[in-house]
């Protein structure tokens, strides 16, 4: 989603950071699939506190969508498209459901933190997400947990 109020925020970043002077516009969205939520994690990571997300290795294939790589940037914005923050990732792993750590669950930093809590919530959005294409979640999918620090703004 590039609007110009995304392109006039990429652009003040270069400005202010000119070491990515080279890097073409990166893509831009928002996480969840609902405006509470997604507009929550864009806080969240304004703050730095979520540093994670989690993609179904099935819902990125359906999509033809690649994987995430380390030094990928993107913006991320709220339900609106409005930016709220610049992301730089800094490390990919595919990871079964079931053995996903509260230490990994901790970074993400959502809900109250807990793996439990991770867990109902994540199932329930992998349920939504893979139902249209006829699949179901299971304790064995794979999930692509992507680690990313906030690179704009910078924390204060």
């Amino acid at each position: 989603m590039k609007t110009a109020f995304t392109k006039d925020y990429w652009r003040e970043f270069q400005n202010k950071n000119p070491m990515y002077n080279s890097i073409p516009f990166p893509p831009c969205y928002y996480f969840c699939d609902n405006e509470k939520d997604a507009n929550d994690c864009a806080e969240l990571v304004q703050k730095g506190i979520k540093r994670a997300t989690t993609h179904a290795l099935s819902s990125l294939q359906l999509h033809n969508e690649e994987l995430p790589s380390v030094d990928d940037i993107a913006i991320i914005t709220d339900w609106y498209g409005n930016p709220k923050a610049i992301i730089k990732t800094v490390k990919v792993a595919i990871v079964q459901f079931k053995d996903i750590t509260a230490e990994y669950e901790y970074i993400e930093g959502e809900g109250d933190k807990s793996l439990a809590y991770w867990k109902q919530v994540h199932w329930d959005y992998y349920l939504r997400e893979l139902s249209d294409h006829g699949i179901q979640p299971t304790p064995a999918m794979e999930l692509v947990c992507e680690q990313f620090e906030t690179i704009w703004p910078l924390k204060k």
